[in-house]
């Protein structure tokens, strides 16, 4: 694929100059993917064309990220290969101020001279739209880090892995789930390596390496004679980490209170489709669930899906501030009721952190793309809403002087901005079993795994379903069920907390493209708990009458 160079620009505000660009990347070969990017003296050399530029056209502040973006994509179906993808992006974004006022361009044109005229352009939009800019954008201090590096801890680089060993693998899983007796199976292996470099003149050099992946299939199957078909999908998380994730460690093995494996940090494929298989035929004959009140025994990942949507989107300050609003709405926890100090999202056994530094999650950088160094704070503690998600130049609005570290963009043409750290209920701090949970239920389900959810433009009232649901009677499993949905407010949800699992039983759970913005952009982020318990929760049937 013929490369193309171009400029974007996007203008932070009103009447700004915007030439839309798409780009995924250019497509290359596998062996592509391991060849060495620019060197380190190189990328300052670049990014200080741009600080210097930027200054001399009057930029009170500017940064520059120089990007590499590596992605490999393996997709199958039953016993066929149906696409392997590989792709490079490349380029360079420059952020500046200029009176007062945010401007951004980007270009593929990594030189001198294409970094300069991206450099005058985003100057140009900056100054342009200050003519209608009412308020000075005022940023938080950030510490001038230096020249320094960060990289995710992988024992195994999916680059260096051949693509016949991943082709293999899914195969595998594939026949397996087959042969356990499934009519249908696809799966997929998501693996992304992002080579970013920050610079500012705030005095950092930033390089970081990072890695995720996320290996997920379906199954299918079939009752021909009635008519009907069920699917279940895979058990796995997408994490921060190397392929080592796909090794199938024993040691990271947990037995689920239904009587099959979850997956803590390596994840067995093979078995979880063999399992799929199996569950998939049982949901053809399992009982449909009797709408009403039941407690809800929530695995984490099926929980973190939950989170995700009620936690963490509707404490985004942006959404707060009504600032975000086009992609999934704004957000019920208003100012106000953190002005308060006592509103109470959840019971006290809540305890919600925003945490970028956490291993093996989706969100773990070094440091943020604005050169701030990552962190862990408190959103929600004893059930208290204490605080939100927020980044330069929004912390000042909570009367605060440290941004928290969570701004990012998906590539370098895109302009970085808020976006969802990883955010994780607190496991609980007394030793409590998942069986114990089970113990004390007398009419209950328990449901593991994601699936269909809908939530309202202020991320207050909602729907969630599941993978796979089991009834729990007077303190035990009594058989599978379907058709399980469970409806609630996020309040009134968070607040029938009455347990949670210790550390022996806390996961991650992770969305691998999360969107947000207009124009749109994704992220990863992770999401960790323990196996909960919510008492009370109304339960509808989902199943269509025959």
């Amino acid at each position: 694929m013929k490369r193309r160079n171009f400029v974007q620009l996007t203008g932070l505000g009103t009447g700004a100059l915007m030439l839309p660009v798409s780009m995924m990347g250019n497509d290359i070969a596998p062996e592509a993917l391991l060849e060495p990017g620019l060197d380190l003296f190189t990328k300052k050399s670049l990014a200080d064309v741009a600080l210097n530029t930027a200054r001399s056209l009057g930029a009170s502040y500017a940064d520059a990220r120089i990007g590499r973006y590596l992605n490999q994509y393996v997709f199958t179906r039953e016993d066929k290969v149906q696409n392997v993808v590989n792709t490079e992006s490349f380029g360079i974004g420059v952020r500046v101020i200029a009176n007062g006022t945010w401007g951004f361009a980007s270009t593929n044109d990594v030189t001198d001279a294409g970094i300069k005229k991206a450099t005058q352009q985003a100057v140009a939009i900056a100054k342009a739209n200050s003519k209608i800019q009412t308020d000075p954008v005022v940023l938080a201090p950030v510490e001038a880090h230096g020249e320094v590096s960060w990289k995710t801890p992988l024992k195994k680089d999916f680059r260096e892995v051949p693509v016949s060993e991943k082709v293999e693998l899914l195969l595998d899983a594939n026949a397996a789930a087959m042969n356990a007796g499934a009519n249908f199976v696809n799966s997929a292996l998501f693996m992304v390596n992002e080579q970013k470099y920050f610079a500012s003149t705030d005095g950092s050099y930033i390089d970081q390496d990072i890695h995720r992946i996320w290996p997920t299939f379906g199954v299918t199957a079939i009752d021909r004679e009635a008519g009907k078909f069920k699917s279940r999908q895979a058990m796995s998380a997408p994490m921060g980490m190397g392929y080592e994730y796909m090794d199938g460690l024993e040691s990271e093995k947990l037995m689920s209170p239904a009587g099959f494996n979850l997956y803590r940090n390596n994840y067995d494929i093979i078995e979880d489709a063999t399992t799929a298989a199996k569950q998939a035929k049982e949901m053809l004959t399992a009982e449909t669930v009797q709408p009403g009140k039941y407690d809800l025994i929530l695995e984490p990942n099926h929980l973190g899906l939950t989170i995700h949507e009620s936690v963490g989107h509707p404490l985004e300050l942006d959404r707060v501030l009504g600032y975000e609003a086009n992609y999934a709405g704004t957000s019920f926890a208003t100012l106000d009721k953190w002005k308060a100090g006592d509103f109470k999202y959840g019971s006290d056994l809540v305890n919600i952190v925003a945490d970028k530094t956490q291993p093996h999650s989706l969100g773990a950088v070094g440091y943020d793309d604005e050169g701030v160094k990552t962190k862990k704070w408190d959103l929600i503690r004893n059930g208290i809403l204490v605080n939100y998600e927020a980044i330069r130049d929004q912390v000042s609005i909570l009367d605060q002087n440290e941004s928290h570290g969570c701004c990012y963009a998906q590539s370098w043409n895109d302009v970085q901005f808020q976006r969802m750290p990883n955010i994780s209920l607190e496991a609980g701090k007394e030793p409590y079993s998942v069986e114990e949970m089970i113990k004390d239920v007398e009419k209950g389900i328990y449901i593991a795994g994601r699936g269909s959810y809908s939530i309202d433009q202020q991320r207050y009232n909602f729907q969630f379903g599941g993978t796979v649901f089991y009834e729990i009677k007077e303190g035990k499993i009594v058989g599978m069920l379907n058709d399980v949905a469970y409806q609630s407010n996020t309040q009134e949800f968070w607040n029938s907390c009455t347990k949670i699992c210790d550390e022996g039983d806390y996961r991650l759970f992770g969305s691998f493209f999360d969107g947000k913005g207009q124009p749109s952009q994704v992220s990863a982020v992770s999401h960790g708990s323990s196996t909960t318990r919510f008492d009370g929760v109304n339960v509808i049937n989902t199943g269509r009458a025959v």
